[in-house]
């Protein structure tokens, strides 16, 4: 086998191409997820499931996907962070035609168990691809990719509320399956085509450390970013710990308004119910902007500002979208959360795949969706105990600690 630094360097048309490729994957993951979400409220009346029964069964999503997170770091070392995301690909989209099969509870937590081993799969997956392509083009274009993950999911969400009244579950969800395997079976030949930047692109983060020996004789040997992973040391390890705590701070804002944002507004400010459900839309329509904005932002004022100043954004809008007297300044809040929250997911992700690879990325996405399960059940009862604005506080506080420990955290 030769070393890393004897293979031809991927040349950069390639990596424009392996840019296109991976935008593709993560707009299809938004999409095949977002068109699964649009029809709980079917399944659920098809399962004759309880408000309990149904919460229980959509956690196998969460708990598929972090089980999975934690093992397909080691898979991406093994057999290539492309192959990994093809072959996730595959099972996401097969597996979101399951839960319409189903008829109880029990047998939807299953199959949703499967589905969420493929979404927290690909999702680290494509992540670690995305983090190579970022240190081999040496531009910040990770929001970009999160900006397409968040735009196919507009498209899905948007598309599953067009055919609801006329698709049954099993066709909707069914006609997703060919979808994502067409368009895996086209991405993915492209993909597996195009070889991964190997680490003598991208820049030893530990390189001022004692690991520089450890880094030099993985590249002699030849193991790269495959089968042997460079030895972490402990401040390594503590700092890929800390980007994942900064992922949970901001993904716990997203779980918290996409399940309690609509409830707030018309619970609390008495909004009509259709203006109630536009208020995720305006926290995920801003933060869509927000990311297509995301590599300027990086490229102009670096990333300590953006984990900075988005926390703090964020909660300045959480605070104002909580306690706003009216509905219009609510949204607002909402919107100005959506914005400030846009790009710290991507910057943490990111950083921790920097330092330690796809074992990186997936401590760090584990955290981060642990932060978004977390979100819910914590305003629930935090709701119970103070008042549902009180409880939206949370998010306002947990962003104002990403930004603390951006900030700390920026030498």
């Amino acid at each position: 086998m030769g070393t890393a630094a004897s293979r031809p360097s991927v040349t950069a048309p390639d990596l424009r191409r392996l840019r296109v490729v991976l935008t593709i994957f993560f707009a299809l993951d938004g999409f095949i997820f977002a068109g699964w979400v649009v029809r709980i409220p079917a399944i659920k009346e098809q399962t004759g499931a309880s408000a309990s029964d149904l919460g229980l069964a959509l956690l196998g999503v969460s708990v598929g996907a972090v089980i999975t997170m934690t093992l397909t770091g080691r898979l991406c070392r093994r057999f290539g962070t492309h192959p990994v995301t093809v072959v996730c690909g595959v099972l996401l989209s097969l597996s979101v035609a399951l839960p319409p099969l189903t008829h109880s509870a029990a047998a939807l937590g299953a199959v949703l168990l499967i589905f969420g081993a493929a979404y927290g799969g690909i999702n680290v997956a494509f992540n670690s691809a995305a983090v190579d392509l970022v240190a081999a083009l040496r531009r910040p274009i990770m929001p970009s990719f999160h900006a397409a993950f968040s735009l196919g999911g507009m498209a899905g969400a948007g598309l599953g509320g067009l055919i609801a009244g006329s698709l049954s579950p099993t066709r909707h969800l069914l006609g997703l399956t060919v979808i994502g395997l067409l368009v895996t079976a086209v991405a993915g030949r492209a993909l597996l085509r195009l070889d991964p930047p190997t680490p003598a692109d991208r820049p030893d983060p530990d390189s001022d450390s004692d690991s520089d020996s450890d880094s030099d004789s993985d590249s002699d040997s030849g193991n790269g970013s495959d089968s042997s992973p460079r030895r972490l040391d402990s401040r390594t390890r503590r700092m890929v710990v800390v980007f994942g705590l900064i992922a949970l701070c901001t993904a716990f804002g997203e779980g918290a308004l996409a399940d309690w944002g609509a409830l707030h507004l018309e619970q609390d400010l008495a909004a009509h119910p259709g203006v109630a459900a536009a208020g995720y839309s305006c926290f995920a329509l801003a933060m869509t902007l927000g990311r297509l904005s995301g590599t300027t932002l990086l490229e102009r004022l670096g990333q300590t500002p953006i984990l900075v100043a988005g926390g703090a954004t964020a909660a300045v809008g959480m605070l104002l979208g909580a306690l706003a007297p009216t509905v219009w300044l609510a949204l607002l809040g909402f919107a100005v959360t959506g914005l400030g929250l846009a790009n710290i997911f991507p910057v943490a992700v990111e950083r921790a795949g920097a330092l330690a690879g796809p074992n990186g990325v997936a401590t760090a996405s584990t955290l981060g969706y642990g932060g978004m399960l977390l979100g819910p059940p914590a305003i629930g009862f935090m709701a119970d105990w103070f008042t549902l604005p009180t409880a939206l506080t949370s998010v306002a506080v947990l962003a104002g600690l990403a930004a603390v420990i951006g900030y700390t955290t920026r030498d």
